[in-house]
């Protein structure tokens, strides 16, 4: 077997070593959705064995940059989803391209993996702002006061709002729909006596 061959071999094994870990050790075990492992999966081994086939000295970098743009353009106009999603869909991809681009292996090659690798471990950590959350609420009262509308929504959800976005209010139907970042536990929880029909979650964004 040629040199060449042992070094593509290399990397293609570092490459499953990576996305095994990123997908398998990080991202399932946290989010538990199943259908985006074989996107995961699927479009890093894609990523790589085209890559690999087409990859030369003098296109290289063109097709890189050129599989990382179609695809991305590809995957997130077909179906919606979350910011945090997409950061593992382009770290796949990114993974892909890292080993099926060079034509021996290198520590650089192999570096730029497990840094990836390690970010998105690090970045989607359970314990790195653990009491942070999200949430898109339709209420079933109008609110034009941001002041009260804060206030209110502190009480509803037990916690400090951080940011506040109001996406429409309706004085004919009487709703508003807002999107509201808080820290859980900064104020007390929602009395027993509270209304609990009170508002209708829409979209509901957690970081557990």
């Amino acid at each position: 077997m040629s040199s060449t061959a042992v070094h593509q071999l290399a990397l293609v094994a570092s490459d499953l070593v990576a996305v095994g870990v990123l997908v398998f050790g990080v991202y399932f075990p946290r989010h538990h959705r199943r259908d985006l492992v074989t996107a995961f999966l699927g479009v890093n081994v894609g990523v790589l064995a085209v890559a690999m086939t087409l990859s030369s000295a003098s296109v290289g970098i063109g097709l890189g940059m050129g599989l990382f743009g179609v695809l991305s353009i590809i995957r997130l106009r077909s179906y919606e989803i979350a910011q945090h999603e997409i950061a593992y869909y382009f770290s796949a991809l990114a993974i892909g391209l890292l080993a099926g681009l060079p034509e021996r292996a290198n520590w650089l090659t192999a570096s730029m993996t497990v840094l990836i690798v390690a970010v998105l471990y690090v970045g989607d950590h359970p314990r790195l702002f653990p009491r942070h959350r999200q949430r898109s609420l339709r209420l079933d009262s109008a609110h034009t006061d941001e002041d009260a509308l804060r206030a209110h929504l502190e009480v509803l959800l037990g916690g400090r709002v951080v940011n506040l976005s109001v996406k429409s209010v309706d004085l004919v139907n009487d709703t508003t729909q807002v999107e509201v970042r808080y820290v859980v536990g900064d104020r007390p929880r929602v009395p027993e006596d509270t209304d609990a029909d009170a508002y209708v979650p829409v979209e509901q964004g957690v970081r557990a």
